[in-house]
């Protein structure tokens, strides 16, 4: 029996580490070649991680929510094929051991993080341990689910870094924040300092008065003495209570995203209203054959991304993004397409120099990442480096939207559901009212560097080429 050693594959050229999210198979469980072992989740996306061999899974060389580096080895695979040489032996990973601290070291300054205070005036209290650093030898990394709960729990960073780990290299689980909370909850030492002055006390307040419990912040869930907030949080459910329900990972990155836009941009939506009532009768008759010839569905967001492209040519400064005081021009067009998810969130797969694709390729893109978002397939290079971002809101049978800037980018367009509507047509014999396929389109930019002028001509030249659409084109 050979043993192979299952490495953490390559994601992408930006991405050096993954984060365990779950066991598919247990020690124990067969695994037939192409098999997904595991799941795990970068910054960008969520994906498996396939065997590329058959046989059975003796080893997990790290836990759920453990941070793993790429290259490293995450399983240990005995498989039928028989030993050509005795193998290496696998040397088990362990948690370093922190080493006491010396009496006289200061404590680390601490860190900002948002929404948390620093404890310039924390109380005198026992040494803490040192900072262990990472395998990269830099800041020591936290998983996001850790960051999380030290936010909820106002733990400063230079708390975070005195609390000892029990993961591969020393690295702080959940589980050793949860243990940490628990004991730390009530001690007047490890209280945040912004709780001390919210009861009142000055800092040459009694020893007595210190050691009363801190009241609670206000505008705040307190949680039960001892308990954490996620304990809080079940004992709330099971009593009867209005059910609280944890952002999963991808909710919460989303969450941050979107507030991070919202404070970095200021926004601005425009609107307009094209007739695609040319657009509309063109697909219909070609959409049959399209697919029996191409084995492709054409549905509208290429033809939509077909016009933005064009529109872009026309004008280039809506393809840029902000540094500070300097605009960078992009060279690519590289369209983001908003797609939503079978669990309700939403991933934004990136269509790489769509100026490059005609209408059959930029099609065969859209399909293929479609498809590939909704079945987790997708790669962190296929959510990356996008330019300007389209999202579909007549997908769920919606008239308009005002959709928020996907940063670093400056504007996003939003394109509503096709109706159909009496509206007024010129004509050499004059004005008549016909039924017409009529669609809402929005465009948010950055009014740092998109002002009205052009972010509205940019909209309607959009729409003038869906409205203007060949209807004897061929594909």
């Amino acid at each position: 029996m050979a043993k192979y050693q299952l490495l953490l594959p390559k994601m992408g050229e930006s991405v050096a580490e993954a984060t365990v999210i779950k066991w598919i198979k247990n020690p124990g469980d067969y695994i037939e070649a192409d098999d997904a072992v595991m799941e795990i989740a970068t910054d960008k996306v969520d994906s498996e991680v396939p065997s590329p061999v058959s046989g059975r899974l003796v080893e997990q060389r790290y836990k759920e929510n453990d941070v793993v580096q790429v290259g490293s080895v995450i399983a240990i695979i005995e498989t039928d094929e028989p030993e050509k040489t005795a193998p290496a032996p696998i040397a088990a990973s362990a948690p370093s051991a922190p080493q006491p601290a010396p009496a006289s070291a200061p404590n680390p300054e601490p860190q900002n993080i948002p929404g948390v205070d620093q404890l310039a005036t924390r109380p005198q209290a026992a040494p803490s341990p040192p900072t262990i650093n990472d395998a990269r030898g830099s800041t020591r990394f936290y998983s996001p689910l850790v960051k999380h709960i030290a936010q909820q729990e106002n733990i400063s960073q230079a708390e975070l870094d005195s609390i000892p780990g029990s993961g591969a290299d020393g690295r702080l689980t959940k589980d050793d924040l949860l243990a940490y909370v628990k004991n730390r909850t009530g001690s007047p030492a490890s209280a945040p300092v912004h709780q001390t002055q919210q009861s009142g006390m000055s800092n040459g307040a009694s020893t007595a008065a210190q050691q009363a419990p801190p009241p609670a912040a206000p505008k705040q869930e307190a949680p039960v003495s001892g308990q954490t907030r996620a304990e809080h949080s079940k004992s709330l459910t099971a009593s009867g209570a209005d059910e609280i329900i944890e952002m999963d990972r991808m909710r919460r990155l989303i969450a941050e995203h979107m507030v991070m836009s919202k404070h970095t941009s200021p926004h601005v939506t425009s609107f307009v209203e094209a007739d695609v009532t040319g657009l509309v009768l063109w697909r219909e008759k070609i959409k049959n054959s399209f697919e029996k010839r191409e084995g492709e569905k054409i549905t509208f967001t290429p033809i939509f991304i077909e016009a933005v492209v064009k529109a872009i040519k026309d004008y280039p400064m809506i393809n840029i993004s902000v540094n500070g005081t300097q605009i960078i021009k992009k060279a690519s067009i590289n369209i983001s397409m908003a797609t939503a998810l079978p669990n309700g969130n939403l991933i934004v797969p990136v269509i790489k120099k769509a100026e490059e694709l005609n209408l059959l390729g930029l099609t065969k893109a859209v399909n293929g990442l479609a498809n590939k978002a909704r079945t987790g397939k997708l790669q962190p290079d296929d959510v990356k480096d996008g330019t300007f971002t389209i999202t579909n809101v007549g997908t769920f049978g919606n008239l308009s939207g005002t959709p928020i800037i996907n940063q670093p980018q400056v504007a996003i367009l939003a394109v509503g559901t096709i109706k159909k509507k009496p509206a007024v047509i010129e004509t050499p014999e004059g004005d008549v009212i016909a039924v017409r396929h009529l669609m809402m389109m929005s465009l948010s930019y950055d009014h740092r560097v998109v002002d009205g002028a052009l972010g509205g001509s940019f909209l309607s030249r959009i729409a003038y080429y869906l409205e203007n659409w060949d209807a004897n084109r061929q594909v």
